[in-house]
């Protein structure tokens, strides 16, 4: 479980076809600090660090996760946010994050506001329940607030410390997304659901 506070920023070395997994070896300062089976939140993406080597660490991803995230699109040089999963006896500083993404979204807008910066992302409207006014929702792993929120769109407001110590900086008009929406939202949904004979997949 994480708290969507990004810790630091990893940069993807060098990526890996094996069948249909990909493995993943990323340069980081917290690299030492980690341990082999660990859980660590890449973009918003839970995965298990199975080695490790000085700053040089590797992660594998597989088919499923692949399908449901923007992974298939990562490239060597990438900036990745890193989270390591909540302490029990801490501050939830975010909000309540898995790690496991629900799906993409594509960003449609980027505004400078001269200290602040705007983002609006497009997402499947099948999830427009899950997204509501001045909720949280996970980007790339990053826990932020919805505002202006549509049909099947939001937007998110950036301070000067988020855009410089997180991957959002390297975002613009096109770019896919992770996203992952507030848990509490997705358990009522399904309860919901579940009453009316009708069920939630995702």
């Amino acid at each position: 479980m994480f708290t969507g506070i990004i810790e630091s920023l990893g940069v993807i070395e060098s990526v890996q076809h094996s069948g249909s997994n990909v493995t993943f070896t990323l340069r980081a300062s917290i690299a030492p600090e980690l341990k082999v089976d660990q859980s660590l939140a890449h973009d918003g993406v839970c995965l298990t660090v199975e080695k490790i080597e000085g700053d040089l660490y590797q992660v594998t991803a597989i088919e499923e996760t692949i399908r449901k995230t923007n992974l298939a699109q990562w490239k060597k040089g990438k900036k990745v946010n890193l989270e390591r999963c909540m302490k029990m006896n801490g501050r939830l500083d975010g909000h309540i994050v898995q790690g496991h993404v629900d799906g993409i979204a594509t960003c449609v807008e980027v505004k400078n506001g001269e200290g602040s910066w705007e983002y609006r992302f497009e997402f499947d409207s099948a999830f427009a329940a899950l997204v509501i006014e001045k909720g949280s929702i996970a980007v790339n792993g990053t826990s932020l607030t919805c505002f202006e929120v549509g049909a099947n769109t939001f937007k998110v407001a950036i301070i000067p410390y988020t855009y410089e110590h997180t991957s959002i900086q390297d975002v613009t008009i096109g770019d896919k997304v992770n996203i992952e929406f507030d848990i509490l939202g997705k358990y009522v949904q399904r309860a919901i659901a579940v009453k009316n004979d009708k069920y939630f997949v995702n």
